[in-house]
């Protein structure tokens, strides 16, 4: 993509429910932050699978995905989310965790790719910041 057309599009961001967790205030005041923040945003509702996810970002051609997970389901469903976008050949989408994450489990999601952590009562502009910030860097 050329700089000029990057200047001009709105990034991207599929928002998403993975599991059986079936609350979504938080993943919907994200996405209508990030929709305000001029992003354009694909929430995929609740109760999500990582391959339904994974097919929403390679139709929507996304720049990021931000996964909501409440459940504590986090440690089996984001590995399986970045293991199948691997396996379609998307490497350039950045991949976020929101919810109720323990401390101990951030290290790890970091290590298998997941590009940041956002843990109850984050800032909604650190959040805007963060995707803004690192999609611009990837391009």
């Amino acid at each position: 993509m050329s700089a000029a057309s990057a200047v001009n599009r709105k990034i991207r961001v599929v928002v998403a429910k993975p599991g059986l967790d079936g609350h979504d205030r938080g993943a919907k005041i994200i996405a209508r932050a990030l929709r305000d923040a001029g992003m354009e945003v694909i929430y995929t509702g609740l109760h999500q699978t990582p391959e339904q996810i994974v097919e929403t970002v390679i139709q929507e051609d996304a720049d990021a995905v931000g996964l909501s997970i409440l459940s504590g389901a986090h440690m089996t469903l984001v590995p399986k989310v970045v293991d199948l976008l691997a396996a379609q050949g998307v490497t350039d989408v950045l991949v976020t965790v929101g919810g109720t994450i323990p401390a101990d489990d951030i290290p790890e999601l970091k290590k298998l790719g997941v590009a940041e952590v956002f843990t109850p009562g984050a800032p909604t502009q650190a959040i805007i910041d963060f995707i803004q910030g690192a999609v611009k860097e990837r391009e």
